[in-house]
């Protein structure tokens, strides 16, 4: 699979979902993949509206709400080095492993690629 990355997140996060969906025939499991959009500058009333909506600070960008391996689902948050994860994304990845999730922070979209397999082998 060839993609072209500029380095940043995004372009990471895209590159994963291109490799789900082409996956997605022989891991069906797949499909359920998705993106939560939490991040990105958004203008002030977008914002506030959103935040009304539940929307909230520090949930992990990918969840796969498959259950295996004694887990109810995956949560992974993308990252490029050499950002690391905030605090509050931190403290996120750790409540919902508390709750029964596994969780992970990637730096590739080959990283996620994989580990998301491993867990679907699970």
């Amino acid at each position: 699979m060839a993609i072209r990355l500029t380095g940043s997140e995004s372009e990471e996060q895209i590159a994963l979902f291109q490799w789900a969906e082409v996956m997605s025939g022989k891991r069906p499991e797949l499909a359920l993949l998705y993106h939560v959009p939490n991040g990105g500058a958004r203008m002030a009333a977008t914002a506030g509206r959103l935040k009304a909506e539940g929307v909230k600070a520090g949930v992990p960008d990918v969840c796969l709400p498959v259950a295996r391996g004694g887990y109810h689902g995956m949560y992974i948050e993308m990252k490029v080095k050499p950002n690391k994860p905030t605090k509050l994304q931190l403290v996120w990845l750790s409540e919902l492993s508390k709750q029964g999730y596994q969780t992970a922070v990637c730096y590739s979209w080959q990283e996620a690629a994989t580990l998301i397999e491993k867990y679907l082998d699970s």
